[in-house]
């Protein structure tokens, strides 16, 4: 069996969504779920989007001369996952819920409300189908197989709003201990690092792949140094801020990022920033988290540039300093790439 995405347009009157399925399941397919995602047309034709489980052994074109010849017409036909199978009222508010936690994770809620993408602003001429929007300050590319409509836009622009309307608030500061909700529903705990959780913190590093602990520290080794361990804490030289992410019980520490500052620099204003994740933890949306943390703590700082380093061969440092809307630049410099990325200036 495969899950197609399909969708049609059909006539708002008694009795057409029972042809529907009737042609549906003469094809030998199975509706699986429908709901309305466009707008009524001139005609009073609306276009329903139906999840379909189609036999290994069925031609999906079957599916769609069945439907034309009751008179509705299929407008898509593209493979879905299983994923897909979940109630979208309860994901979008799971993903409202994410924003009010983060109002910074906005722009991946709405890629998942709409099962699109985040197209970097650099990239000319993206496959698929390409939308703009613009709420506030927010300006996201959106980009999918297939075309947005109008009542899936007015969805994502209201997640948006109430992004915009959370970072408004004047009383909003980040909390000092905090449950960040991540995209694939599970819990953390954000705050910030203190001496008592070097345990903590030296059980994380040892827990790390010697991947991961290399893109950390640019060296798989897995004991810390000689006054690593302080400076992941907040407590080294230069050290300006160190977060923690925790099991929403407190238990094991899962991820942590670092704000470094140097007094010996030739230049003031610009800060050291690494992130750790633990690889259970990893593609959950928390490394992006942890970094938004860094990024604000270093706008209240009057840092105007992060700085960082990574192998030339790791390009997920890369996609994470852009996944929280900088723009990063590049060099290498005795086999390692130096990445700077300017802040956005604060708004008064």
């Amino acid at each position: 069996m495969v899950l197609w995405r399909m969708h049609v347009q059909i006539e708002d009157r008694p009795g057409r969504l029972g042809e529907l399925a009737t042609a549906v399941g003469a094809a030998g397919c199975n509706i699986i779920s429908v709901h309305v995602v466009g707008e009524p047309a001139d005609d009073g034709s609306i276009t329903d989007e139906l999840l379909v489980r189609v036999p290994d052994e069925v031609d999906p074109t079957a599916l769609v001369e069945a439907t034309e010849q009751v008179g509705i017409a299929c407008t898509l036909l593209v493979r879905a996952d299983a994923t897909e199978l979940s109630d979208s009222a309860t994901t979008a508010l799971a993903l409202a819920r994410m924003v009010v936690a983060d109002p910074g994770s906005a722009p991946s809620a709405v890629a998942t409300m709409l099962r699109a993408r985040l197209v970097d602003p650099a990239a000319e001429n993206p496959a698929g189908h390409l939308h703009v929007m613009r709420v506030g300050t927010l300006h996201l590319r959106l980009g999918r197989a297939w075309p947005f409509t109008a009542t899936e836009l007015s969805r994502a622009a209201a997640l948006l709003e109430l992004a915009t309307q959370i970072e408004m608030r004047p009383d909003r500061r980040p909390a000092a201990d905090r449950i960040l909700l991540l995209r694939d529903g599970s819990e953390v705990r954000l705050r910030p690092a203190t001496p008592a959780d070097a345990p903590l913190v030296a059980a994380l590093h040892a827990r790390c792949a010697p991947e991961s602990r290399r893109s950390r520290f640019l060296s798989p080794t897995p004991q810390l140094g000689p006054g690593q361990l302080d400076a992941l804490l907040g407590d080294g030289p230069g050290a300006l801020h160190a977060v923690l992410a925790l099991t929403a019980d407190g238990g094991s520490a899962v991820g942590i990022a670092n704000l470094d500052v140097s007094a010996d620099a030739a230049e003031p204003g610009w800060g050291r920033a690494a992130v750790l994740v633990e690889d259970g933890w990893q593609g959950r949306g928390l490394g992006t988290a942890l970094l938004r943390r860094v990024v604000d703590v270093a706008g209240e700082h009057g840092i105007a540039e992060l700085t960082g380093a990574a192998r030339p061969d790791d390009i997920g440092v890369t996609r994470l300093l852009r996944r929280v809307g900088l723009r990063p630049s590049a060099e290498i410099v005795e086999g390692e790439v130096r990445l700077r990325a300017a802040l956005p200036t604060p708004v008064a």
